[in-house]
């Protein structure tokens, strides 16, 4: 199995990459793994011009979009890190997700054919999402909810299918409980 593991987490250091690390170190003997760290790539923002809708594909000059677009299609699970940035995702994993939408669906450009297809039936994926505000409140849609939701918005557009969330909370005392989720990103690891 090819899994590609995108780290949306700006700190090397941090609750989302040390999840992540914990998870592919449990996977990474019995598949082919490849990690990105999406806010080291190079991507311009999307112009809106809509011409991927008639052309499957981003207009704008070659660049890591465009290559991250690629190792997607090629794989067949995605494992999606993202701390939580004002109930969202961070805006470089925006800016990647908003150049690649005909990657996840396909709409005509043509009135009577805009109806999304999904274009990535029978890929899965497996989110992890740290939260500074402790629990109950990091699942408020402000919090860690809302992050979930636009990454299972994007996801189940394009037919993905969500395998599991690993949702930590109060990241700013990762520490005092460090062990207890390591262990479930390790059980996550061998479950796949």
């Amino acid at each position: 199995m090819r899994v590609l593991i995108l780290n949306a987490s700006p700190r090397r250091k941090g609750v989302t990459s040390a999840l992540l690390t914990e998870i592919e170190s449990s996977i990474a003997s019995k598949h082919s793994v490849e990690a990105a760290r999406i806010c080291e790539l190079k991507m311009k923002p999307c112009m809106g011009c809509l011409q991927c809708r008639p052309n499957k594909r981003c207009v704008l000059p070659e660049d890591d979009a465009h290559t991250l677009a690629r190792k997607v299609r090629q794989s067949d699970l995605l494992i999606i890190g993202s701390p939580v940035y004002w109930g969202n995702i961070p805006g470089p994993l925006k800016i990647f997700f908003d150049r690649n939408v005909p990657l996840f669906e396909h709409a005509e450009a043509k009135p009577m054919n805009r109806i999304p297809k999904p274009q990535l039936k029978g890929k899965k994926a497996i989110l992890t999402v740290s939260s500074a505000a402790p629990y109950p409140y990091n699942l408020l849609i402000s919090q860690s909810r809302g992050t979930i939701r636009a990454l299972k918005t994007i996801l189940k557009a394009g037919g993905i299918k969500i395998e599991t969330v690993l949702n930590v909370p109060d990241s700013y005392n990762f520490d005092s409980k460090k062990h207890k989720y390591l262990q479930k990103a390790r059980n996550i690891g061998h479950s796949i």
